[in-house]
Parts: C-alpha cells; structure tokens; sequence
C-alpha cells in the first residue's frame, strides 16, 4: 500500500518535468514560430507597398508636370497656328494684289510697246515733213497773198498753210507726249516690279520664320510626351506590381490569421492565463496587461493609430486601468470587441479586439478589476492588447498616463 502510494507520488512529481520534455518537440515549427515569420514577412510587405505607394507618387507628379508642359508647349502651338493661319491669309491677300500688279505691269508694257510705236511713226512722220518743208521751202504768208488769184483763193490758200501749220505742230505735241509717257511707264514698271519683290519676298520670311518657330514648340511637345510616355509605363508597371504586392500580403495576412487561430486553439487547451500582479505606471494608471509595446502611438501607414498595441497571449485578463464606469461595451468595427470606461477628469480608456467581455455595460468597475481578455477580434494579426486613452473623447497618446 505504501509502495503504491509512494508510486503515484512520483508519478505526480515526474509528470511536470515529462510535460517540459515534450513541449520543446511539439513546439518544433509550432503555430508561434509561424506566425512570428509571417509577421515578419507582413511587415516586409507592408514597407514594400509603401515604397511602391511611394514611387507611384513621384511618378504621378511627374507625368502631371509634363502633362502641363505639354499643355502649354500645345497652346503655344495654337497659338503659332493661329498666327499661320493669319500670315497665310495675308500672303494669300499679297498674292491676290501681286496677280494684279502684274496684270497692271502686262498693260503698262502693252501700252508702252504702243506708245513706242507711237512714237517710231510720229518720229517717221516728223521726219519726213521736215524733208518735205526742206525740200518745197516752206512759203511765206507774202508769197501766198502775191499769187493767190483773186480773194477767194487766198482764203484758201490761207487756210491751207494754217492746216499745214496745226499739223506739223500736233506731229511735233503727238512726239513728246509719247516720249514723256514712255518715260513715266518705265518709272511705274521699275516701281511695280520693286514693290512686287518686296511683298513676296517679306511674307515669305514672315511664313517660314513662324513655320520654325512652330516645327521647334512641336519636337519638344514630342519630347515631353516622350518622357512622359516612359514615365507613365512605369508608373503602370509599378501600380502592377503594388497589386502584387497587396495580393501577396492579403495572401500572408489571411496565413496569419489562419495560424493565430491555431495559437488560440493550443493556448485555450492549456487552461486560462493568469492576469499577473498589477504594474503601476508612472502617470497615474496601471497596466491593463503586463507586455511589450510592439507598436506606439502616432501614425502609421498613413494614418493614426490612435494608442499602444501590447503583445500578450490570447486569454490574458485585462485589468482597468483606473477606476470608472464602463461607457461602451460591444462589437466596434476593426476594434471588434470594444470597452471603453470613464473616469474623472474627461478621461477614458479603452480596449480593443478583445476575445470576450469580463464586465457588462453600464457597470462601475474598480481599478485593477478584470474586465475583459485578450484576443485577436477586428483588425489585427496577432494576439495582443490596443489599448487607448481618451480626452474628451479625442485620443491622446497612452505614454502620458502609463
């Protein structure tokens, strides 16, 4: 009986230690080793993301900038366009008088050839007239009077040389007038021929010097649209490879979760986890759990993570950190389950993505009370306490009162 008893003795006694020999080999590759590795690996993700967020920010301001340079670089070119379009009217206005200048400078030189036929005949005529009165010694008014028979016939004879008078006198008007026109005509050609160069060859310059201008403005549209070409693939190529990324880490979040719960089920199978002695802090609340601050208060990933995440195991008690009232109890979005308790001062605290409640809404609760355990409900990745204070319902960040 002795010997029996003796046996079971140490059979209790040895069985803590067997316990301790067998948990280092089922702890080989256990849930806890891989779920620090994939956090590890989440949080390599997540900077990886955020570098890609990052460059895709620089990319996007690039191809904004060269959009807008384009923009302009494009309204410039309307604008030269527009000036073209204008010159080319001018031109074609310059043309249009430059036909009719030189329909005038044909019937300017058609008239001049007639009046220089004009005056070869009236030159012809001149001459020979000349000859004639040389040769028939032009009479004088005497020698008409002294041999005219009778009155009438010095009347005639009278009129006859004033005929001959008039007529020398229009040959000799008809010669100068044609040589003083043939004269003038020359000037107004050599004028119209001068003002015709002139005009063309301005709109001329003016139409190639702003088809320049505009043929620069469009390579350099073509440039910019070049670079922002590339830089649009890359950004692209980028935003890919974010979604890769994002995938990836919904991938390893959701491998996350898949072994937290596995935690859980090892953790709930070695009975409850004792809350531990109370640790007060230096700012007049105790610690709701006693653990490791893995993430602090500030922002993060682009927002504000309003408090403290404190690493624990599922099931550890959650003390109150100060005496109060619990004011919110209950499933509160990425919070899930949620407590918030007053105190005096406009100061309240709260715990989240606990895994079940230890008090009730409404209740008054005392400092250092358990009033709820640690879990993984919400948001989250892990087993842990987010743990907030509030001033007038605003977070504040925790360290100022732990």
């Amino acid at each position: 009986m002795r010997s029996s008893r003796l046996g079971l003795l140490l059979a209790v006694a040895l069985l803590p230690l067997a316990l301790w020999a067998v948990l280092p080999v089922l702890s080989t590759g256990s849930p806890r080793s891989r779920a620090a590795s994939l956090s590890s690996k989440i949080d390599r993700t997540r900077r990886q993301i955020e570098q890609k967020k990052g460059r895709e920010r620089v990319l996007s301001t690039t191809v904004q900038r060269y959009s807008r340079r384009i923009g302009s670089l494009q309204a410039d070119i309307t604008v030269l366009q527009r000036r073209q379009v204008r010159i080319q009217a001018d031109l074609d206005a310059k043309r249009a008088e430059l036909a009719r200048i030189q329909e005038e400078l044909r019937q300017e030189r058609i008239r001049l050839a007639r009046l220089r036929a004009r005056l070869a005949e009236a030159r012809v005529a001149l001459a020979g007239r000349l000859v004639e009165l040389y040769k028939a010694d032009k009479p004088d008014v005497v020698t008409v009077v002294l041999e005219s028979d009778g009155f009438a016939d010095l009347l005639e004879r009278t009129e006859f040389m004033q005929r001959v008078s008039d007529q020398d006198a229009r040959i000799i008007d008809r010669v100068r007038t044609a040589r003083a026109d043939a004269k003038r005509t020359a000037k107004r050609l050599d004028a119209l021929e001068e003002r015709q160069t002139k005009v063309a060859a301005a709109i001329e310059a003016r139409r190639d010097e702003v088809s320049r201008v505009r043929g620069r403005l469009v390579d350099r549209r073509d440039q910019f649209a070049a670079v922002r070409s590339d830089r649009a693939t890359a950004l692209a190529s980028t935003r890919d490879s974010r979604h890769h990324l994002e995938g990836d880490l919904a991938s390893l979040e959701a491998a996350s979760r898949r072994v937290q719960a596995q935690i859980a089920a090892v953790q709930s199978s070695t009975g409850p986890t004792a809350a531990g002695p109370i640790r007060p802090g230096s700012g007049g609340l105790i610690w709701p759990v006693n653990g490791p601050i893995v993430s602090p208060f500030g922002m993060r990933w682009g927002r504000l993570h309003a408090g403290v995440d404190i690493a624990v195991p599922a099931g550890t008690p959650i003390r109150a950190a100060q005496s109060g009232k619990v004011i919110l109890l209950g499933w509160t979005g990425g919070y899930g389950n949620y407590t918030c308790v007053a105190h005096d001062g406009g100061l309240s605290t709260c715990y989240a993505h606990q895994s079940r409640y230890g008090t009730s809404m409404g209740a008054s609760v005392s400092r250092g009370q358990v009033i709820g355990y640690v879990g993984c409900t919400g948001h989250c990745f892990g087993d842990h306490l987010h743990f907030e204070t509030r001033v007038g319902g605003a977070p504040v960040n925790p360290m100022g009162y732990l």
